[in-house]
């Protein structure tokens, strides 16, 4: 590897899975099917709450918002990851400085989402008859652009740090996208204020919403034991258990990598981390809240059957017009006499 040690580095390279290169076009094919898998299903929730009135709730409000966040955080890094199994991933300073602060505004933004959405899930299920009054629209737009705004500041301020480094060296970077700690490390300059700093905003932006989820569900699991029957306490659950397969994921290793990263013993272990909540925890999103939840299930159907229906109709049209007939509407057709 090239080392430049008194040259300004205009350009860096991540190395990605280097080390392990025989493995890489099957990673290339497994990581392009789950990438468009995320899409696809991230996709499908932003058009089923988009289309359908039964789903304009708080709920589906923040989880179409979730599905947002999951198709941009994930076209963040994905897409330079696969680079890097077909060819050398080179990326300029400032556009590796701008995906790190694109990633890390959206993945604070998902701390901050998720905790406003267990905080939805506890008024509805302890207070179900004030929850329309207490999760009104306003509150609802409020709380959301309160979790995206402060995402985007939180990372603002650590990459204004970031860029006032110099960084000379070594121009690899030993991960598949531009993350914080290998990034501090190829720095020339000083970063303990960098590092301090980041330190911290990650404690709090972890510590502060994770606290906020447990506070809620520990609510909720008391209100739910409360309820007399099983069935009712089944069914308070049932709509809690996806949201907190997600939090698990989400929260347990991001607070390994960044709160406590000396938990962390090899680089690699590192990336092997980073792909859960860069690839699966985004897949987690429409597979868990989209395969055990009916109502979505209802709303898919029910808009892939309209658009059977629209195809037939404009072919019958087609027809009509090229040949002066159409087939007639199913289940019109006359049935056959059996001899």
């Amino acid at each position: 590897m090239e080392v430049l040690s008194n040259q300004t580095i205009t350009e860096f390279v991540l190395l990605g899975f280097y080390d392990i290169p025989e493995l890489h076009p099957l990673f290339f094919t497994v990581f392009t099917a789950l990438y468009a898998s995320i899409l696809m299903g991230n996709m499908l929730i932003l058009v089923a709450v988009v289309c359908s009135h039964r789903l304009h709730t708080p709920m589906y409000f923040f989880l179409a918002n979730l599905s947002f966040l999951e198709i941009l955080y994930t076209s963040t890094v994905v897409p330079k990851m696969l680079q890097g199994f077909l060819q050398e991933a080179a990326i300029s300073v400032a556009g590796c400085l701008l995906q790190f602060f694109t990633f890390g505004s959206l993945a604070t933004v998902e701390c901050f989402l998720l905790a406003v959405m267990a905080y939805d899930r506890y008024l509805a299920i302890c207070y179900p008859l004030r929850y329309p009054l207490l999760m009104g629209p306003r509150w609802c737009l409020g709380l959301v652009l309160t979790a995206w705004l402060s995402g985007f500041m939180v990372d603002g301020l650590v990459v204004a740090l970031m860029a006032q480094l110099r960084f000379c060296g070594s121009k690899y970077i030993d991960h598949f996208y531009c993350d914080f700690t290998p990034l501090v490390g190829l720095a020339c300059s000083d970063p303990t204020v960098a590092q301090m700093t980041t330190f911290v905003l990650s404690v709090v932006c972890l510590t502060v919403p994770f606290g906020l989820i447990l506070t809620s569900y520990v609510q909720i699991v008391v209100a739910v034991l409360r309820v007399p029957t099983e069935t009712g306490r089944r069914k308070a659950f049932s709509t809690c258990s996806s949201h907190l397969a997600v939090v698990s994921t989400f929260y347990g290793t991001l607070i390994v990598l960044y709160a406590a990263p000396s938990a962390i013993h090899s680089q690699l272990l590192a990336k092997i981390f980073a792909l859960l909540y860069t690839v699966v925890t985004p897949i987690f999103n429409p597979v868990v809240y989209t395969l055990r939840n009916k109502e979505v299930h209802q709303v898919l159907w029910r808009l892939l059957h309209l658009r059977q229906t629209a195809t037939l109709d404009s072919r019958r049209r087609g027809m009509k017009i090229l040949f002066g007939f159409s087939l007639p509407p199913l289940g019109s057709l006359p049935e056959l006499a059996e001899d």
